[in-house]
């Protein structure tokens, strides 16, 4: 076998291997719809309701959702370049925004409806707009 028969192959399997993993990383979207979704519940139980059967569902509502995404995102195979930034980046400027929204919904807009609809529209943005660039094939 040649040099160039060797090379051809060694292309063709790294083609084969960028298809496959393309084919397989569209779990992260998957994974941030799920996360934007859940901070359509979240944000308004965590500003609306009190009391302690307000905080353990609150709890126990985002236990499971992170924990069920966490176990998903573990069991897949293919994590594409630049995922670790990404994803510290969406999750910081969630975690900001979420932050804000608490502070806020706290002190200032103390039972307000309207604010926990806006701040829950606002928490799930940041994954929204992760899920939307990954699902275009952006960084």
């Amino acid at each position: 076998m040649s040099d160039s028969e060797r090379a051809v192959g060694a292309l063709d399997r790294a083609v084969g291997l960028e298809k496959a993993a393309r084919a397989g990383s569209g779990w992260y979207a998957r994974y941030l719809w799920i996360f934007a979704a859940g901070q359509l519940v979240l944000v308004p139980v965590s500003l609306l309701w009190h009391g302690p059967a307000a905080a353990v569902f609150f709890a126990l509502a985002n236990t499971l959702l992170v924990a069920g995404l966490s176990v998903y995102a573990a069991r897949q195979r293919v994590v594409r370049r630049g995922f670790g930034l990404k994803h510290g980046l969406l999750i910081g400027c969630w975690a900001t925004v979420f932050g804000l929204a608490v502070a806020l919904g706290t002190t200032v807009f103390a039972d307000d409806v309207a604010f926990a609809a806006v701040a829950a529209l606002g928490c799930a943005l940041p994954p929204a707009l992760g899920a939307w660039s990954e699902t275009r094939g952006t960084v």
